[in-house]
């Protein structure tokens, strides 16, 4: 029984360790999240590897599928399953994240979470542990890329309950990045068409490799259109 635990939590800590930060890596863009940036990595065709081929650079990618903003455990969180602790120093002009997906299903099954979604980021976008991490991450001096809510194709998943909650996280999402020029929001909701399975994997939660592609795509856009010219860095 004893071994059955550790090998668990051995599990958990392999899971939650995103890739290492080394001096050598020579990335500007670092990416953190949940499952949404790190679903398909084992194929490398997640969300990192679609901004890699676009862009042409390396993304270092700390993402853990599971993490969530409000995570207790000491020893999981700091390998990754507290997002706010994926962050590692380095000489970033961006950081791509998402979260709080997790925070709301878990936290409350997709029901009442007025309350979870305040901690998260207040009704202005100007209070809670999102802003507090976005701050965070603008006081290094990279811009943010905020990247939204994943809809559901409208046919039967075990989150189709969260669609209010996610839609009001957006419009939260939205107004904060509407407070500083340096925080782009990603809005997914005419990602996937109505319908339309192919943007996700068969769970109907996580993005598949399709998916992953084009949500890459759209962040590498925004890197491009507002990239500081390299003289300037």
């Amino acid at each position: 029984m004893i071994q059955r635990v550790v090998s668990f939590f051995a599990l958990i800590l392999l899971a939650g360790c995103g890739e290492p930060v080394t001096s050598a890596s020579g990335s500007r863009i670092l990416l953190l999240g949940d499952s949404l940036m790190a679903f398909n990595k084992a194929q490398d065709r997640s969300v990192s590897d679609a901004i890699e081929d676009e862009l042409n650079e390396a993304v270092t990618d700390r993402s853990v599928i599971g993490a969530r903003f409000f995570y207790p455990l000491p020893i999981s969180g700091a390998a990754g399953l507290n997002i706010s602790k994926q962050y590692r120093e380095g000489d970033w002009d961006w950081v791509v994240m998402n979260g709080g997906g997790n925070d709301i299903w878990m936290g409350c099954f997709c029901g009442p979470c007025k309350y979870r979604i305040k901690r998260l980021i207040s009704e202005d976008g100007r209070r809670g542990t999102i802003p507090g991490f976005v701050s965070r991450m603008r006081q290094t001096g990279a811009q943010v890329i905020f990247v939204g809510y994943l809809r559901t194709p409208g046919v039967t998943s075990p989150i189709e309950g969260c669609t209010d909650e996610g839609d009001e996280m957006d419009r939260r999402l939205a107004r904060l990045a509407a407070l500083d020029r340096g925080v782009h929001f990603l809005s997914l909701g005419d990602l996937v068409p109505h319908g339309d399975r192919s943007f996700h994997g068969v769970d109907l939660i996580h993005p598949s490799p399709k998916g992953s592609r084009e949500i890459g795509q759209r962040i590498a856009r925004i890197i491009e259109t507002h990239s500081r010219p390299a003289s300037a860095r």
